[in-house]
């Protein structure tokens, strides 16, 4: 028998995958790592939600961020993701990482909106919030 998966251990997971994805990042490059300790939940359908969140390292100034995300997806294109990457609306590169045996779950790790910042966003597996709890606000 499956065990339902609740909002907390899918946040658990989605922000310890955050931070391996962020471990990727040459350390001499890193001048912080900030994880929000909080984030929404959007719907994945009628019944199921997904919890979003992120983390952004901000890196030495004049760090090259592409080399470093093309690594990442050279990382992770062996194993148990699926790896696509793409140009984003403001033309800079970006890596969509997905896990195999979910549809749902995805990260996207692509240059900050400020300088010298590489932001990871994410969503986790969808799952059924229990009775009497409101999806808004922060999780």
């Amino acid at each position: 028998m499956k065990v339902e998966l609740t909002w907390q251990d899918a946040k658990a997971h989605t922000q310890a995958l955050e931070l391996e994805i962020a471990a990727q990042v040459p350390k001499d490059a890193v001048i912080s790592i900030d994880q929000k300790t909080k984030g929404m939940l959007l719907s994945c359908n009628r019944t199921k939600h997904s919890w979003n969140g992120s983390t952004t390292i901000t890196v030495t100034e004049g760090t090259k961020i592409e080399p470093i995300l093309k690594e990442i997806k050279t990382h992770y294109q062996s194993g148990q993701y699926v790896v696509e990457d793409r140009l984003d609306i403001r033309g800079s590169y970006e890596v969509q990482i997905s896990p195999h045996n979910t549809s749902d779950e995805n990260y996207i790790v692509a240059e900050g909106l400020a300088p010298n910042q590489i932001r990871i966003d994410s969503g986790s597996e969808c799952f059924t919030l229990p009775k009497g709890i409101y999806p808004g606000g922060d999780f």
